[in-house]
Formats: C-alpha cells, structure tokens, sequence
C-alpha cells in the first residue's frame, strides 16, 4: 500500500479531482473516531467544518454500516448528495425479508447472550451488529458470538474492529451503492475512503470506471490501493482534497437523498 497523502501521491488526488468525480465515506472510523459507545459518535468539529465546505466542491456521500436514520441524525445539515445506511441496503425496495430475518435472529442472539457483560446486539432493522469492545474478556465474548451466529440461517457475516456484523445473504453492499450513486450523481469517477472489513465491498467490487479506493489505517489484506495512516489524518485528507478544487466555483448545496 502507498499514502496517498505522500508528496509523490498528490498528484493522483489531483487527477481525481479534476474529473467528474463523486466523493464518498464510511462514517465510523473514518469521519469519526471510534468510540465506546455506538450510539454517541459525533465528527470533530474540524471534520465537520472541512467536510460541509467539501460537499460545496464535490458531491459527496456516506455509506454507512449504520441505519440511514442514525447516521442522517450526525451528519445534520451538511449538505451531502446521499446518505446511505446499513452498509449499502438502504433506502432500498424490498427489505420486508431482511426485517424479518433481523427480527428472529436478534431474538435468538439475546438469549444466546445474555450472560456476557459488555456484549451489545445493536439492532437496525434490516442488520445486525455485535459490539464487545466493553466485554471485559474479548476473546470469551467474541468465541460466544461466534458459537451464536453460526446457527443463523441465509447470514452474512463480517467482522470489524471489536464487532461482528450481520447481514441478510445476497442483500445489497457498500460497492453496489457507490455505484449506484456514481450513476446518480453523473459522474465519472469516485474516491471511497473506509476503514473496516464491510468497506471491502467497495475496494474489491468489479468496477468498469476508475476508482480510488483509501483505507484508513494500514492493512495487509486490503483491496485498497492507497491509505491514510489513522483516523485522525481524514482532517489531512479533506483539506487536500479542498485544495485541489479552491479555484473552482462552489457547487449547489444538495441534500440528504
């Protein structure tokens, strides 16, 4: 892997930048530290000043593990072309099974869990995720989430950072979505900056258009080309990516879709 923020790599965000390009984010981990807590993860006030100026430069979108609702209620007024949740299921036609599948699974994994401290099943409605960074032995929680889920029917399973993800077998995904969006935004081209295992969907899909695919934090394994060193680089990021369009007239402010 190669930083894209390295002298010898600029010129790579510039020639993205000078095309039609769309501009896309996971959002924990990546505009947001990670957290404890899932349910309190704000961006930094920086990030959230960059990232409002960006969306006035390019359009840009959150693909998201959480659900639409949530992330919608962190990003707040930034005029971002698209919010997308649960990793690129919603908004979406159809989900009526994913419910369903969703329903049933969260009832069998709070029995199956209850007796470990720490362990959160966060249900959102059309996946899973299952937290234990708060479970004081990690290695027990996680061999008993993995000992529940295994007995659940037509799953996907993904792993993150202290998390276990659950989503319905052949369901949309974090690549489908930007593409769908890149259509929808008339572009050309795309940048997609991630930072966990569900953003492989988008750094290894089959892609007939160029994309620049970012890993935040280095990985061995990645499909991403480039990467930035840590979370807190995004900031880094933003402002070169502002940098190579400060001579270009704003675009129009756009809304969540």
């Amino acid at each position: 892997m190669r930083t894209i923020l390295a002298a010898d790599n600029r010129e790579i965000l510039r020639q993205y930048a000078a095309s039609r390009v769309l501009v896309a984010f996971d959002y924990d981990g990546t505009l947001a530290p990670i957290v404890d807590d899932p349910t309190c993860a704000p961006m930094r006030r920086v990030t959230r000043t960059l990232l409002n100026e960006l969306c006035l430069r390019y359009p840009c979108a959150v693909i998201s593990g959480r659900g639409r609702r949530d992330v919608s209620a962190y990003l707040g007024s930034l005029p971002i072309f698209a919010v997308v949740g649960n990793h690129g299921m919603e908004p979406g036609a159809d989900l009526g099974r994913a419910r369903r599948l969703v329903q049933r699974w969260r009832a069998h994994l709070s029995a199956r869990l209850a007796d470990h401290s720490g362990v959160l099943v966060e249900d959102k409605q059309l996946s899973l995720s299952i937290h234990y960074r708060r479970a004081s032995r990690k290695r027990r929680s996680l061999a008993a989430i993995h000992d529940a889920v295994a007995a659940l029917p037509s799953a996907r399973i993904i792993a993150g950072k202290y998390v276990v993800n659950l989503l319905p077998e052949g369901a949309s995904h974090k690549g489908l979505a930007l593409q769908r969006l890149r259509r929808r935004a008339h572009c050309d081209t795309a940048i997609y900056v991630g930072d966990d295992e569900t953003d492989e969907d988008v750094f290894g899909h089959p892609s007939p258009w160029p994309l620049l695919g970012i890993r935040v934090g280095r990985s061995r394994t990645t499909r991403a080309a480039y990467y930035i060193r840590d979370q807190e680089q995004i900031d880094v990021l933003l402002r070169a990516l502002l940098a190579c369009r400060r001579a270009t007239r704003p675009m129009m402010k756009g809304k969540h879709a």
